[in-house]
């Protein structure tokens, strides 16, 4: 076989080419051809016929910000009209988001299959199926296609020998299927935009079709080149909306904590389209007593900017939640947090805090929509929860909302994203949404099944979160124990005796000493400073958690003590003895707790 440059044709064809190749950063194409080959027929189109075809594919390759689509556009474009079949490789690189390569005429690129299109009689062509990785660094014989990587330069083969046809396909197979249906002419083109190769695409013709010529390789070179553009484009836009999820992503919680008798399943997805993420946040925060937290919230506008002011706020939020701060407080404090941020954004937001003594939810809102309560027959409905001014609008107070969760149900926390569209009513949406949920089973609700439902035909334009939350454990079968103490008498020994006898009956005797005296600590703290002790809360989960109720305003902090001093030292030994402790303040007082880590 010879390799030799194309001459000839006229030097209108010579400009072109000339043009092409310069554009594509080489200095001339390949042009492969046996001496004794057929001579090359003429351009089978006019110029006028040839600009309007390019023009027609200018509106019909890169209709999206899709890479894998523009591929498959560009290979439909180009079935039946400039060959009878085409197939179009990315590199490897390119599809992780990086720039593509140089042409250097050594390197050999790994390439992804991601079109291939042919004419009905070309069904029983082997070409590499859609989405396989194509690696010819480890093939003996140099492929064509391998050339035209390397080299960044067009190739031809006018007329096809047998081997040819080992040189153009990856397999023998696929050689024999190729000489089977009767192809006769190959050629393939580097896709390069910006001087960087991004892959290549091929185009072959069979039967009755004229072979190639110089004209079709350079139509083909400037279609090449035009959707190399549309391509790098796509690989551009992917790659920002690569880093906004992965962004997103990575202020949002890796794991939801275990929580006593809640279960609960969170679900991000993100919007296609890039400039629709970065807002919409979750988190789930276990609290003292065996409480658990649940927020969502969704910063306006999208990109970075969101992302960033999304990780801020979930931040605070987090933090005044793990304070156990009632939810209307958080939003309260969320919104003064909100109009301190330079961006001058806003967001809406819904918190709800979960007792399992109860099962019961006290929930607040700031602008966002209302919950989704179903029952354990499937009966959905919404929560009317009094809805505030968005975070960051600056009125304030929120007004919180309490309600027992049905047993074996669910309550649905979500974004706006989940229900957006763009023509509907809001109304119309969250209809959609509850009967779309009263449809489903328990398990398809928990997996995020609200989430793949289809409801748009171009892709999720918002990002969405999806939180369901419902309790597993009856609150009688916990092992959680609550006591009102006496506010005369000895309040003190009645609480030692009451969680030592509990604690006898989990099998924790081991903890008993260490319980009395933290219990005891708490109660006299609630006698000298709290007005008196209050509901005494004992939780054996995956720790053992106590926790005393009183009136008092004021918190507890650690004293220091001197050596003749003959008190100050309780809250030290319950920091010492305990793996934690905290307090934080009620409707109407204030919680003290500690918790112990199990035996073993």
């Amino acid at each position: 076989m010879e390799v030799s440059t194309v001459n000839g044709g006229g030097g209108r064809a010579r400009r072109l080419t000339r043009r092409l190749a310069t554009r594509n950063g080489a200095s001339r194409p390949l042009h492969v051809r046996r001496p004794d080959s057929a001579p090359l027929r003429g351009d089978r189109f006019t110029t006028a016929a040839r600009m309007r075809w390019l023009n027609a594919a200018s509106t019909r390759i890169g209709t999206t910000l899709d890479l894998e689509r523009t591929a498959e556009e560009l290979a439909a474009f180009s079935v039946p009209r400039l060959a009878d079949g085409a197939a179009v490789d990315v590199l490897e690189s390119v599809l992780r988001g990086e720039e593509g390569e140089r042409v250097t005429g050594a390197a050999v690129p790994v390439t992804r299959a991601m079109a291939v299109r042919a004419i009905d009689a070309l069904n029983e062509l082997e070409p590499s199926p859609v989405g396989e990785v194509v690696d010819r660094r480890e093939r003996r014989e140099t492929l064509l296609t391998t050339e035209c990587l390397r080299n960044g330069r067009p190739v031809l083969v006018s007329r096809m020998t047998l081997e040819d046809y080992r040189r153009v396909t990856p397999t023998d197979s696929a050689a024999r299927a190729m000489r089977r249906q009767g192809v006769h002419s190959y050629m393939a083109v580097p896709l390069i935009a910006r001087g960087v190769l991004l892959g290549s695409a091929d185009f072959v013709r069979a039967g009755s079709s004229p072979p190639f010529n110089r004209a079709d390789l350079d139509l083909a070179g400037q279609l090449g080149a035009m959707a190399a553009v549309f391509i790098d484009n796509a690989r551009l836009y992917g790659r920002e909306r690569q880093h906004v999820v992965s962004l997103q992503r990575s202020l949002l919680p890796r794991a939801t904590p275990h929580t006593p008798g809640l279960a609960v399943h969170a679900h991000y997805a993100p919007a296609v389209d890039a400039h629709g993420v970065g807002g919409d946040w979750y988190d789930v925060v276990a609290l003292p007593g065996g409480r658990t937290a649940l927020v969502v919230g969704d910063v306006t506008g999208h990109g970075l900017p969101a992302a960033a002011t999304m990780g801020r706020l979930r931040a605070v939020a987090r933090t005044l939640m793990m304070l156990d701060i009632a939810p209307h407080q958080v939003l309260a404090r969320l919104d003064l947090a909100t109009r301190d941020l330079e961006d001058d954004q806003v967001a809406t937001c819904l918190c709800a805090v979960y007792d399992p003594a109860d099962s019961s939810y006290t929930i607040a809102s700031a602008g966002h929509p209302p919950p989704l309560l179903v029952g354990s027959d499937g009966a959905a409905r919404y929560v009317d929860v009094p809805v505030g001014a968005p975070l960051g609008a600056g009125v304030i107070p929120y007004d919180p909302l309490r309600l027992r969760g049905p047993a074996g149900g669910r309550l649905v926390l979500y974004t706006d994203g989940l229900i957006k569209t763009r023509t509907d009513d809001v109304d119309v949406q969250l209809e959609r949404l509850r009967t779309s949920v009263a449809a489903m089973e328990p398990g398809q609700l928990d997996a995020g099944g609200p989430l793949t439902s289809p409801r748009q035909d171009d892709g999720r334009f918002d990002e969405a979160v999806l939180l369901v939350a419902g309790g597993h454990t009856p609150p009688h079968e916990l092992r959680l124990r609550e006591w009102d103490l006496p506010t005369v008498g000895n309040p003190a020994s009645t609480a030692r005796k009451l969680v030592t006898e509990q604690l006898g009956r989990w099998g924790l005797d081991e903890l008993a000493d260490v319980t009395e005296l933290v219990v005891s600590e708490l109660v006299g703290n609630a006698l000298r400073y709290g007005g008196g002790p209050g509901r005494l809360r004992l939780l054996y989960d995956e720790r053992l958690q106590v926790e005393l109720s009183d009136t008092g305003p004021d918190l507890p902090q650690i004293q220091h003590a001197g050596v003749s001093d003959e008190g100050g030292r309780g809250l030290q030994l319950i920091n010492l003895l305990c793996r934690r402790w905290g307090s934080c303040r009620t409707a109407t007082g204030k919680v003290v707790w500690a918790e112990q880590n199990l035996p073993g």
